[in-house]
Order: structure tokens, then sequence, then C-alpha cells
């Protein structure tokens, strides 16, 4: 299983792209991780990623709390499939990518800078692998 953390845009702010790139450093001890920027025009998600658990961020989607957000990590991983996570560009998700997402999420009903986004949802992914694993980081 891989998780995969992909963003449309460029990162604009170096330290919060390196908060984001530390924490999907430290879950890398748990899970193989990967970390991206992607171009829809340049980049089919959808064939590269064929059986994975699509998650995708958008305001309007689920909430959900760090406990929901680590067991649906855990799913993912005693099916043995891996995630995508995509945070959207300034202008949100492709409209044509929306509707194929097994699960829009929503990290806040506050709206955020997207760099900001990205370290909170690495963040989560690296607290939801260390509250599978029993670690103390979470408590």
């Amino acid at each position: 299983m891989k998780l995969y953390l992909y963003f449309i845009g460029k990162p604009r702010d170096v330290h919060s792209n390196g908060m984001a790139q530390e924490f999907v450093k430290r879950a890398s001890r748990y899970m193989a991780c990967e970390m991206r920027e992607i171009q829809p025009g340049r980049f089919d998600l959808f064939a590269r990623h064929t059986t994975a658990r699509k998650v995708f961020l958008d305001p309007a989607g689920k909430p959900m709390d760090s406990q929901a957000f680590s067991a649906l990590v855990g799913k993912a991983e005693l099916e043995a499939r891996d995630v995508v996570f995509l945070i959207g560009g300034h202008d949100g998700l492709p409209p044509e990518w929306k509707p194929k997402a097994d699960l829009l999420l929503s990290l806040s009903q506050m709206t955020m800078p997207h760099e900001l986004a990205r370290a909170v949802l690495a963040e989560q992914i690296y607290r939801a692998l260390t509250m599978l694993r029993g670690h103390p980081y979470p408590r």
C-alpha cells in the first residue's frame, strides 16, 4: 500500500510546504508516502491509480475528526489499497474529477490557503498512522 498526497498549483510558501514535507517524511516511517504537484491536463489520476481510494479535499465535503480519519486510513491499509489525497488549486478541483472521488473531505469550514491545507492534511496523515500503530504522538 502507498499513500499519495497530490496538489494542484505551485507551492508558493516554502515554510508551509516545508511543514507538509516534514510530516510526509515522518509518515514514510510507517507507510510509503509521496507528495507532489500535478497538473490536471498532463496527469491522468484515474488511469494511474485505477484501484486506489480517491479522497479529494473540498469545502463542501464530509467533515471528519482525527479518529474517523485514522479509521479511513486503517481501512484502506487492511484492504491493501493505495490512497490518493488531492488538494485542488485556487479554482478548486477540476469539475470533471469531483464526481469521480470516492470521498469528498473537508478539513475545516474555515477558508485557508492551499499551502496550509497541505500542511494540515500531511499532519493528519502522520497522526492517523501513529494512532494506528499506538505511537504516543497523538496524545
